[in-house]
């Protein structure tokens, strides 16, 4: 054997052995840290991806790994690359390796084990660690509590099982793990990411998900100073060796559950939500109320009530290149059954469009000829950046308003576009990040989206 070889083998990067185990799994045991009442004061967190060792401004927070993996891939490859960005702050959560319903359990047992092994490794080098507890069915019960002392503090998020953006709570997975997890270790006190379930008892320190977010600390947000060269603004320089790469994701915070993401379901004061479920193989004609007045839609609903076709009887806006009418041939997402708005197929009909014709005959006709769908200013409002970028990547067709000037906001394909002229005069970006540098006269669509007022939104 080489050398080379004998190190390899022998290195802790292959046997991570070094630390006391609990259980046939021997998981690595996070050791309780000292903490008193004042250090979860007005508590605050910030996520491992804007940590960093100089950050001053900051350093009262906790450091978060709620966050989807391959931002923090690198702390199990090399724990020690970071210690120096993480002892910047009070103190640190262990790293929230993924715990899906859905995952091989035996994938689930190593992320526990990467989740305290990590943990372990910075007590060991001084620093105050929380354990994050995630959790998936009942078989995971055997592993997932392990490595935790009885009495110490822990972190637990409620984000992706809470009802958010049309989707159902999991609320009895999660209290289901949750009641065991207070059983086994007995926290001293549970630091919940995001808002708590009114069942949960314990000693709870509630950390607000918006507060904790970039727009909120310290330090002002800073768009990267060659924007103008990323949404075309400005050429690039020659041989300046800038590279674009485009792309989109959705906002990365994520927490236990299911991969993906609970059931959607309708939201009663959203008119377009209503619309696409209805009376089975008919075609309903429907009034869309807006901000500004409304439309007329025609839906024609399949076997199972939900809608197979929706026309819309509008242009939306100047520049969305729709005709009136255009038909949306709407697909739903197999595993949670949200409407797929951005990847339907869109029909436009610049000769007039042809009639739309039920699939059965009705045994009964409805006591109305139509039905009146009512605008909620509030529901229609985007809440977050987080939302408005969900809603446009999955083909929300959106209008909004901003100092009296009218802005359609559209995907087509894998671009996205906003405009308030012709066709010709609409602007293109590749990513809903680029999109929001958009210029409203003198404001920034990122500053404002949240106080914009929106006229109409199918998402």
């Amino acid at each position: 054997m080489t050398e080379e070889n004998y190190q390899y083998r022998t290195s802790q990067a292959m046997l991570r052995n070094q630390f006391e185990g609990e259980g046939i799994f021997q998981t690595p045991v996070i050791p309780k840290a000292d903490f008193t009442d004042k250090d979860f004061e007005n508590l605050l967190l910030i996520g491992f991806d804007r940590a960093r060792a100089d950050d001053e401004k900051n350093r009262d927070r906790m450091v978060h790994f709620f966050l989807y993996d391959y931002k923090f891939e690198r702390v199990w490859k090399d724990a020690e690359k970071d210690l120096e960005r993480l002892k910047n702050y009070r103190a640190v959560l262990s790293p929230d390796f993924s715990m899906y319903q859905e995952m091989n359990p035996t994938m689930q047992l190593y992320n526990t084990f990467r989740n305290r092994w990590c943990g372990a490794y910075w007590a060991d080098k001084g620093l105050r660690v929380i354990p994050t507890v995630s959790w998936g069915n009942e078989n995971t019960f055997e592993f997932c509590f392990l490595g935790i002392p009885k009495g110490s503090t822990v972190a637990v998020s409620t984000y992706m099982v809470s009802e958010h953006d049309n989707r159902c709570d999991q609320k009895d997975f999660f209290m289901k793990g949750y009641r065991e997890m207070l059983r086994r270790i007995e926290p001293e006190r549970i630091i919940c990411y995001n808002t708590p379930f009114p069942e949960m008892d314990g000693n709870i320190v509630f950390v607000d998900y918006e507060l904790s977010s970039w727009k909120f600390q310290e330090k002002a947000y800073e768009p990267s100073p060659y924007i103008k060269y990323i949404i075309g603004e400005l050429p690039l320089p020659e041989n300046s060796g800038i590279m674009i790469k485009r792309g989109f994701v959705l906002p990365d915070i994520k927490g236990m559950g299911s991969a993906y993401g609970a059931q959607w379901k309708p939201n009663p004061n959203k008119p377009n939500d209503m619309a696409l479920k209805g009376t089975a193989n008919t075609v309903q004609r429907i009034y869309i109320s807006t901000r500004k007045g409304g439309y007329w839609i025609q839906v024609k609903y399949g076997e199972d009530g939900w809608a197979v076709v929706v026309r819309h009887e509008t242009t939306h806006s100047p520049g969305s290149g729709h005709t009136d009418s255009h038909d949306h041939i709407m697909e739903y997402d197999p595993n949670t059954h949200a409407p797929m708005w951005g990847t339907s197929e869109v029909i436009n009909y610049p000769n007039g469009a042809p009639e739309l014709k039920q699939l059965k005959e009705r045994d009964t006709m409805n006591s109305q000829d139509f039905i009146v769908l009512h605008y909620d200013d509030e529901a229609m409002k985007f809440k977050t950046i987080s939302e408005f970028k969900n809603s446009l990547v999955n083909g929300g067709e959106i209008v909004i308003e901003w100092n009296d000037v009218e802005y359609g906001i559209f995907r087509e394909r894998n671009r996205f576009f906003i405009g308030h002229g012709t066709p010709e005069e609409n602007v293109y970006y590749d990513n809903p990040d680029e999109l929001l540098e958009y210029r409203l006269g003198n404001d920034r669509l990122r500053d404002v989206i949240t106080k914009v007022i929106v006229i109409d939104r199918t998402l």
